[in-house]
């Protein structure tokens, strides 16, 4: 069973600096029994001793606080200090140094910066000891002063990771929240995609089918961003976005459907890819498409329309590898190390933005994103056990990413968290 005041005991267990303070107190005095009590209105507990006299006490053990001199320091708050209680004119009488054996005593009230009363730094000894000096009472009001700092600094660190510990529970709900938003709002927009898809086929006027294909469009952005979020989440709950590395079949037709669809959706744009796996790639396919099309979306926003985005991938020698370019104004070099971080845009010359058509944004695509592109690419680079790394000049800005194709990835799970993304 926990003991009711163990906080406290554990408290003053922590500090360094209270085993020396209580060693040096009895060798500066000749004390036999020197300890650190936590006194309230009913209770004396130890707290920490140093006991060569064998008086018995030990962390949590307790005296009756009516039976202490203590008990009478936390009601007036004064060192108590007796050289011999066998000649002391107001303790030779007094039941406590009767009731426990000693004749020597001294207890200085421990008092935490914001004046509340803890306990005692107090000493006992069966012979008589000079004590009533003003340097071994300084002493003892020293240490006192120091533990209570001690104290009230180790109360604040606990109070502030009890609030971390709350933080994080708090930011753990609001993931899992965002996570099961995000999973539930993938089907209504399936559903309005379809709708869409099938009214274009009715044979409407121009006008309305112009606004359908837009509405198609913001269907599609709407659904990029709900998988991000839910992306962001998953990463954040399980440390790193799940993969379910297989074969890799499908992986070649997979990128060229990406280029396929980067490409129809910026038709100003020209993408040129390069695409040859000479060897198997095991791998999470879709999750190489994602990554592929979020450096195509970043290179399509960010770069020059005056050359081409190229995107290069292949296989061999225990390798695979994917890389784009583009041209345009170089990476801040500031952004550079936070580029992969969530939420995170690098802000580039405004000549790198080209307002599009309908006011959608750069070349049509639609307003900023949340800024998870980048750093969801990087996860699932690093869920491979590669790395997603960049480079930027006034030639160019590549993004590379490679990792062996014969080992497991990190954090590779099961094809059932394939299914449940």
């Amino acid at each position: 069973m926990r003991h009711p005041f163990q906080t406290d005991i554990d408290i003053i267990s922590a500090l360094p600096a209270v085993p020396r303070i209580l060693d040096v107190v009895c060798e500066a005095t000749g004390m036999g029994f020197a300890a650190v009590a936590r006194v309230t209105e009913d209770r004396w507990i130890t707290c920490r001793t140093r006991d060569s006299i064998r008086f018995g006490l030990m962390p949590g053990d307790e005296l009756k606080a009516e039976t202490t001199i203590c008990h009478e320091i936390r009601q007036h708050g004064r060192t108590v200090v007796i050289d011999d209680a066998v000649a002391d004119s107001v303790f030779r009488g007094h039941h406590t140094p009767a009731l426990y054996g000693f004749r020597s005593y001294i207890s200085v009230p421990i008092l935490l910066p914001d004046g509340r009363f803890f306990g005692t730094l107090c000493a006992i000894d069966p012979a008589p000891r000079l004590l009533n000096t003003p340097a071994t009472i300084g002493m003892f009001r020293l240490f006192a002063e120091m533990i209570g700092f001690q104290i009230e600094s180790q109360e604040r660190l606990a109070s502030s990771q009890a609030e971390l510990g709350e933080e994080r529970k708090e930011a753990v709900l609001r993931e899992q929240f965002i996570a099961v938003l995000s999973h539930d709002l993938r089907s209504p927009l399936a559903s309005v995609d379809a709708s869409m898809r099938l009214l274009a086929r009715t044979g409407l006027e121009e006008k309305p089918l112009a606004l359908i294909h837009h509405a198609q469009r913001s269907v599609r952005r709407m659904a990029r961003l709900v998988g991000d979020m839910m992306d962001l989440a998953q990463s954040r709950l399980r440390s790193g976005i799940p993969v379910a590395r297989g074969s890799g079949e499908g992986l070649e037709a997979g990128l060229r459907q990406v280029v396929a669809e980067a490409a129809s959706g910026a038709p100003n744009r020209h993408v040129e890819a390069q695409i040859e796996l000479c060897e198997p790639v095991r791998c999470d396919v879709d999750r190489i498409m994602q990554l592929c099309s979020n450096l195509l979306a970043n290179a399509i926003e960010h770069g020059s329309g005056a050359a081409p985005i190229r995107l290069q991938a292949c296989s061999g020698g225990g390798k695979f590898t994917l890389e784009v370019s583009n041209a345009g104004e170089p990476i801040p070099p500031a952004a550079l190390d936070k580029l992969f971080q969530p939420y995170f845009r690098a802000r580039v010359a405004q000549s790198r933005q080209r307002p599009g058509p309908e006011g959608l944004g750069p070349e049509g695509l639609g307003p900023e994103g949340l800024g998870l592109g980048l750093f969801i690419a990087a996860e699932i680079a690093r869920a491979h056990g590669g790395t997603l790394r960049v480079a930027s000049g006034v030639e160019e800005t590549r993004f590379s990413f490679s990792f062996p194709t014969e080992t497991d990835p990190v954090g590779a799970v099961s094809g059932l968290a394939l299914a449940a993304r």
